[in-house]
């Protein structure tokens, strides 16, 4: 006959409970390097008229008409979200000659 030991689930269940708690707060702290985009040629990004964004699959036989008036992205160009919602693009520099990000907490 097997034994329980009461304690020792509450012990696992409070230490699982603080983990998932610390999460968060793990993660905020951790966010300040900068992260890749994980772009696929394969995936068409959109911004629609109401500010939402969205992920598509796309294929190759339209791909004369979806290259019809679409421009390169500059190089050194920032996108962010502004205070209104609103998705901005600014080209040029965003880093310091050290390699920190210009518009950064601090």
């Amino acid at each position: 006959m097997a034994r329980t030991i009461p304690m020792l689930g509450a012990i696992v269940l409070s230490h699982v409970a603080l983990s998932l708690l610390a999460a968060p707060a793990f993660a905020q702290a951790t966010v300040q390097a900068a992260t890749p985009w994980v772009l696929s040629p394969d995936m068409g990004y959109g911004y629609d008229a109401s500010g939402k964004t969205a992920a598509y699959k796309m294929g190759t036989n339209n791909a004369k008409f979806l290259l019809k008036g679409a421009k390169k992205v500059p190089k050194n160009t920032l996108f962010f979200i502004g205070d209104n919602g609103q998705l901005y693009m600014r080209s040029g520099p965003y880093l310091e000659d050290d390699g920190k990000f210009k518009f950064g907490p601090g």
